[in-house]
This record gives C-alpha cells, structure tokens and sequence, in this order.
C-alpha cells in the first residue's frame, strides 16, 4: 500500500475522531422534534463527517 495512503486516511480517522469529540459538547435537542431519534443521530453522524472532512482537508493542505 501506499504511504500517502495510509498517512491521508489516519488524517481523515482522527478528524472525524475530534469532530464527533467537538460535537458533543452542542446540546441539539432542542432543535430536533421528539420521537426522531435516528434521523437526529444520522445527522449528527453527517455533521460530524463533514466537518472532519473540512479539517482533514485543511491539514493535509498545511501539510503539503
């Protein structure tokens, strides 16, 4: 396998690790409707992807 590879999906692992982290600290349940449970956990899943994918992209533009 690639180094590049290996070095670009550790970046992706652990901002996704550090967003979800992040998250967790924003009380969201006043902005999702009762009884929607697995819509707001699916969203939190999605921010929490794009976020990590926003600060992956910025490291790996940092890094080369």
């Amino acid at each position: 396998m690639d180094l590049n590879f290996i070095k670009n999906f550790l970046i992706y692992i652990i901002s996704f690790t550090l967003a979800m982290f992040a998250l967790q600290s924003v009380n969201y349940e006043k902005f999702i409707k009762k009884g929607r449970v697995i819509e707001a956990q699916l969203l939190y899943i999605l921010i929490a992807m794009a976020l990590g994918y926003l600060i992956a992209q910025f490291i790996q533009e940092i890094i080369a």
